[in-house]
């Protein structure tokens, strides 16, 4: 087993699992398509060399950091059955990867990510500036409750799908500024982290994106009233393998997020999954759970 699966993620153990797994499996393609407010690299992970493409991408929100092994245990089992022409989740897995790309960022904000997971470390810069910060919203927990990039941005209230109405609600609830949480930023696709995701979508041709997020354990499947092609009976696949509610986003948390700008520009389908239960940052004692609950939809999102 190459991915660490029983301690607190950040950037530097997934680079050391990435490059484990470029050691095992030379088929993986990795990429970086981007780099953070601190200049951390955004990592993307290729699988197959098929014609479909689909993309699966986690951790936009830092305490949600649990979704990022997830994704990096997926990538590791699913090679590990392409190399030994095996199945996983009952499908050939190298019959999948000739006629699917897999692309995965499996952390999308790294900077944040190594802050709730103290890789950054108290009295560093950047620790100083998140802090800052934070002491403008005493009642979110710090850096427990920091969901945003270094920059105090939520980077899943970036992208250009009413992001002025998203702009309104949250500077109604007092997010004006550079918060832990739920700040939409000065515009869309102000922050790198997001840009790196909008460009990298825009380079390609996906059929179908999954967001991972926490907590939940529900399946949101639309953008206000588009319902793109098969989308819902998708959804009502995955949460039938999953034991998640397939479910309508609350309207406060329905705008600017990436799966709603893929739906809105593709009119394809697009989810956003929030794994597991419980108070985020989830501990990671509930991994084999979450991952036990979404192989079916990791798998089934490439084939369905």
């Amino acid at each position: 087993m190459i991915v660490q699966t029983n301690l607190p993620y950040n950037s530097k153990i997934l680079e050391n699992d990435i490059y484990s797994l470029l050691n095992t499996y030379p088929f993986i393609r990795a990429s970086v398509i981007g780099y953070s407010f601190l200049g951390t690299p955004i990592h993307c992970l290729k699988i197959g060399n098929g014609s479909k493409e689909f993309f699966y991408s986690g951790s936009f929100h830092a305490n949600e950091w649990i979704v990022s092994p997830v994704l990096m245990k997926f990538i590791e089992e699913f090679c590990s059955a392409i190399k030994n022409n095996t199945t996983i989740y009952g499908y050939n897995a190298y019959d999948i990867a000739n006629t699917v790309s897999l692309y995965i960022v499996p952390m999308v904000n790294p900077d944040g990510v190594d802050l709730v997971t103290n890789y950054i470390k108290d009295g560093t810069n950047p620790y100083i500036y998140a802090s800052i910060i934070s002491s403008n919203y005493p009642s979110i927990p710090f850096p427990s409750g920091w969901k945003a990039n270094i920059n105090g941005v939520d980077l899943n209230l970036q992208f250009p799908a009413g992001w002025n109405k998203a702009k309104k609600i949250k500077y109604s609830q007092g997010f004006n500024r550079p918060s832990p949480r739920d700040f939409v930023g000065f515009g869309p696709l102000t922050e790198p982290e997001a840009l790196a995701i909008y460009n990298f979508t825009l380079e390609h041709n996906f059929r179908l994106v999954i967001a991972y997020h926490t907590q939940g354990q529900e399946i949101y499947w639309n953008f206000q009233n588009i319902n793109p092609p098969r989308s819902f009976e998708i959804g009502q696949e995955f949460s039938m393998v999953s034991g998640y509610t397939l479910a309508n986003v609350p309207y406060n948390s329905s705008f600017a997020g990436y799966k709603d700008w893929f739906i809105q520009n593709y009119n394809l389908p697009g989810y956003t999954i929030e794994a597991g239960l419980g108070e985020n940052p989830l501990p990671i004692s509930q991994f084999n759970d979450i991952y036990k609950d979404n192989l079916g939809i990791l798998v089934l999102g490439m084939i369905l």
